[in-house]
């Protein structure tokens, strides 16, 4: 296996997830699913995908770090600083809790808006995590169809959200 084509095409899914787990981006997390790809790369079995077995990795990962801080938390804490680290972060304010909603919105809209056949696989690859080669099994098309209908999507979904880009 080349690790550097498999960290390329990974990186930013593997980032993705991290961030959709953890709520952060987490370059020593990014670092340990890549060091646990190599290790266990002898152990992937094709009978599913790779990018499947990679985002199983990323996600256990992730969800072993918050099992793992979230004791770190409680052991090394008392009733005290259980309080002060519950107390939510003050650093997003309205201001910016509602950008972010209107953005989210924004993109909601957008997809929604799209052609059935481009929203059904911009919502099964990009949003489901679906391979190209799994959406095209549950599609019942061609492979090249459904990488042809994601970049026709992402080009009509670029032309409307162009100023959040």
């Amino acid at each position: 296996m080349n690790f550097n084509e498999i960290i390329k095409t990974n990186k930013q899914n593997i980032k993705n997830i991290i961030r959709l787990i953890t709520k952060t981006d987490n370059e020593d997390l990014e670092q340990e699913v890549y060091i646990k790809l190599w290790k266990n790369s002898h152990k992937y079995e094709e009978r599913g995908s790779f990018k499947s077995w990679v985002n199983t990795i990323a996600k256990n990962t992730s969800k072993d770090y918050l099992k793992s801080a979230a004791v770190k938390v409680q052991q090394n804490s008392t009733s005290d600083d259980l309080v002060l680290t519950s107390i939510k972060d003050k650093k997003e304010t309205p201001e910016t809790k509602v950008l972010t909603t209107e953005r989210q919105k924004r993109i909601i809209k957008a997809i929604d808006n799209l052609k059935p056949k481009f929203k059904e696989v911009i919502m099964l690859c990009e949003i489901y995590g679906y391979t190209y080669e799994e959406a095209a099994n549950k599609l019942k098309c061609p492979i090249g169809t459904v990488k042809s209908r994601i970049y026709n999507a992402k080009k009509e979904l670029a032309e409307t959200l162009n100023d959040l880009l």
